[in-house]
C-alpha cells in the first residue's frame, strides 16, 4: 500500500506534537483513529479483492468490529512500545457514555484503546508506525 496517501489526504493547518496530542481526550483521538483505521482496512480490501461492495463490507467487519479490534490489541501488545501500550490503556480507561449493543464492554474498551493509539499516531504524523502496525494486523488475519 502506498504509504504516502495518508500524508496526501491530510490538510491540517495545525501540527501536533506528542504533548499537543495528549491534550486531547482519548475519545477524541479514538474518533479520529476509528476513521483512519477504517480507511486503511477499506483501501487494503479494495486493492486486494475483486468482489462486490457487499462482500467488501462483510470482510471489513472482520477487522473493524469491537471484538476484532480487541483481539488485535492483544495480538499487538508484544509489538507495541511502552508509550504506545500506555496510550492504548489511556483510551481503554476513557469514560464513554454508550456501548454498541453488539459489543461487550471489555471488547469495546480495548477497541477504543486501539483507536486512540491510531488517532494519536495519525495526529503526530507517525504514518510509518501506523503502517507497521497495520502490516502486523494483516499478516495475522
Amino acid at each position: 500500500m502506498d504509504k504516502s496517501f495518508l500524508k496526501k489526504i491530510t490538510k491540517v493547518d495545525k501540527s501536533y506534537d506528542k504533548r499537543d496530542a495528549r491534550m486531547l481526550s482519548p475519545l477524541q483521538l479514538a474518533y479520529l483513529g476509528d476513521s483512519v483505521y477504517e480507511v486503511l482496512v477499506r483501501t487494503y480490501l479494495l486493492t486486494n479483492n475483486n468482489v462486490s461492495v457487499n462482500k467488501l463490507h462483510k470482510k471489513a467487519i472482520k477487522y473493524v468490529k469491537a471484538k476484532a479490534q480487541a483481539g488485535i490489541v492483544f495480538s499487538l501488545e508484544k509489538n507495541l512500545t511502552e508509550e504506545e501500550w500506555g496510550i492504548v490503556k489511556w483510551g481503554r480507561n476513557a469514560k464513554s457514555l454508550s456501548v454498541p449493543k453488539n459489543a461487550n464492554i471489555s471488547d469495546y474498551k480495548y477497541a477504543t484503546g486501539f483507536e486512540t493509539l491510531i488517532g494519536f499516531l495519525y495526529l503526530t504524523e507517525e504514518f510509518d508506525r501506523i503502517f507497521d502496525i497495520f502490516d502486523i494486523i494483516i499478516e495475522e488475519k
